[in-house]
């Protein structure tokens, strides 16, 4: 099989991550949190589109009506594709200003996660918030640092989560109707010298796929025995999220960073902060999930 790696377009992210795939728009979104913009690229017309936000946001995820939910610096959004215009709908941690918001996604019932953390990346002053269709969050547990990747089982069973100074992935048991958390446990633990943990997908087969910060890879592991099944080297050191995309959902999509890199280390990864594309892959994916709440704004 011919796997070929390249960036989607010539415009790198300073911290590119969440990578979200709209299959009705054969269009790729992601988002550049230091820069306060998400981008959209269609790969149709091979085009893209960016959109001002009003805060660093750390994560999207579509709405039913095809525009967008966001988690926020300040909180969570709905913002319009088309027009870039941003309705706060709730702030969970305004008397947290050292914090921002980091990874999020939507479960299979269409609620909208996303985690929290410190601006310093050091204390665990982060949390996971869950909004529901009626726009309430709800903390579901407290204590992250770098609050990162997560996914869900297709039956919303169990969740995966990583919180990524552990250098592990944890699965919690979910009450499917409430979101409700319990037995944390950690099925797979990863070496610091193969990069630190960031964003996390599943694929089609159940298995779940590690975007490694520092480590120039994204691995393939099994859950249910912690064992890593494929590595993928890419083009740059700090790969940061992935998900599956095109028409088949058999390619990936992964985003990167350029952030803290000094001219040395940038002239040796030009491609730093891309968003990658790689075709081929072998492997197929689960469509994302979208946000449940129907309202027009």
């Amino acid at each position: 099989m011919n796997t070929s790696i390249l960036p989607v377009c010539d415009h790198p992210s300073i911290l590119g991550e969440g990578p979200v795939w709209d299959p009705e728009k054969q269009a790729i979104l992601w988002v550049d949190i230091v820069s306060c913009c998400i981008h959209e690229y269609n790969t149709g017309r091979a085009s893209l589109h960016t959109i001002p936000t009003v805060s660093m946001p750390g994560a999207i995820a579509l709405r039913e009506n095809g525009h967008l939910v966001a988690a926020l610096q300040n909180g969570f959004a709905f913002i319009n594709r088309f027009t870039g215009q941003q309705h706060l709908i709730h702030d969970p941690e305004v008397h947290i200003p050292s914090n921002r918001f980091n990874d999020g996604k939507c479960d299979p019932f269409g609620r909208f996660w996303a985690g929290s953390m410190s601006l310093n990346e050091k204390d665990p002053s982060g949390s996971m918030y869950m909004l529901d269709s009626h726009l309430q969050p709800k903390a579901m547990f407290k204590g992250a640092t770098i609050s990162n990747g997560l996914c869900w089982t297709p039956d919303c069973r169990n969740m995966y989560y990583i919180d990524t100074p552990t250098l592990r992935v944890d699965r919690f048991d979910v009450v499917p109707e409430s979101g409700q958390l319990s037995n944390r446990t950690t099925v797979i633990q990863i070496a610091e010298k193969d990069g630190f943990p960031d964003g996390m997908t599943m694929d089609a087969e159940g298995m779940l796929w590690i975007a490694h910060w520092g480590g120039w890879q994204i691995t393939r592991w099994n859950p249910q025995t912690g064992e890593q099944l494929t590595s993928i080297h890419l083009p740059a050191s700090q790969i940061t999220s992935l998900c599956f995309g095109g028409e088949k959902l058999d390619e990936i999509y992964v985003t990167s960073a350029r952030r803290g890199l000094n001219e040395v280390q940038l002239s040796e990864e030009p491609w730093a902060g891309c968003t990658f594309l790689i075709r081929n892959s072998g492997f197929t994916g689960l469509p994302a999930h979208t946000f449940n709440h129907a309202t027009h704004i």
